[in-house]
C-alpha cells in the first residue's frame, strides 16, 4: 500500500482511505490476480500428457486418517 500511495502522490496526512487508492490507479484485486495465475498454470497442466507429474498430483485422492482440528484443507481443484 505504501508503494501505491507513493505512485499516487498521496501521504497518510491526506487521510485518503486505502480502499480508494487501488481504484484510482485501475489496479485489480489481489484475489483476481491469484485466480488468473492459477488458471494459467492449470491450462498448462491440462495440455500436458497424462503421464505428467502435475496431472498425477491433481488426480490423487485426499489423504486418509485422522484429520486436524478446524476447517478441512481445501483441495487445489476446489480453489480453481
Amino acid at each position: 500500500m505504501n508503494m501505491l500511495r507513493w505512485m499516487c502522490g498521496v501521504t497518510r496526512k491526506d487521510r485518503v482511505r486505502n480502499s480508494r487508492i487501488p481504484g484510482s490507479l485501475y489496479i485489480r484485486d489481489k484475489a483476481d490476480k491469484l485466480q488468473e495465475s492459477r488458471l494459467r498454470w492449470y491450462g498448462h497442466v491440462l495440455r500436458k500428457p497424462a503421464s505428467y507429474v502435475g496431472n498425477k498430483c491433481l488426480a490423487m485422492p485426499p489423504p486418509l486418517g485422522p484429520r486436524r482440528r478446524g476447517r478441512p484443507k481445501k483441495c487445489w481443484l476446489d480453489v480453481v
